[in-house]
């Protein structure tokens, strides 16, 4: 899943910053969006939505511009752009799954149950992206605008 290494690790908080800023971000038709206006309409911090949204840059899925008209701005359309895109541009580094291998290091039986909980983690993981291709941030929207 990880493929490439990150000074600050994601957590599955990142995935919900992530899709409420493209959501923002998708509303916001006057060109790019500031950091600190995307993190203030999540109650996050700008240092976080920087972080989290320079994944989403290196993705393709954000573009990001400097200067006095700068800020970020979607670079696909939100139906284009599918839960499991966003999922894989954080990466995160423990899933779902936190301390789940770390129960496995002794005990007589530890190397097997080991192998048998990364079989499941894997097998979780696929089912996991297989769903979150099902939803878009288009469909978050609707759903939004649906209980406005």
């Amino acid at each position: 899943m990880i493929t490439e290494k990150y000074t600050t690790p994601a957590t599955p908080k990142w995935l919900g910053y992530a899709l409420q800023s493209l959501v923002f971000m998708s509303g916001h038709h006057k060109g790019h969006c500031a950091s600190n206006e995307i993190a203030g309409h999540m109650c996050s911090e700008a240092t976080l939505t920087r972080r989290v949204l320079s994944r989403l840059v290196k993705a393709g899925i954000v573009e990001a511009r400097e200067g006095r008209d700068g800020g970020y701005a979607l670079s696909k359309h939100p139906k284009d752009v599918t839960f499991a895109d966003v999922y894989r541009a954080i990466q995160m580094v423990e899933p779902l799954y936190t301390g789940l291998l770390e129960t496995t290091s002794n005990g007589p039986f530890a190397t097997e149950t080991r192998e048998m909980f990364m079989e499941v983690i894997h097998e979780s993981e696929q089912q996991l992206i297989r769903v979150l291709e099902q939803h878009t941030i288009a469909d978050l929207i609707v759903r939004i605008n649906k209980e406005k």
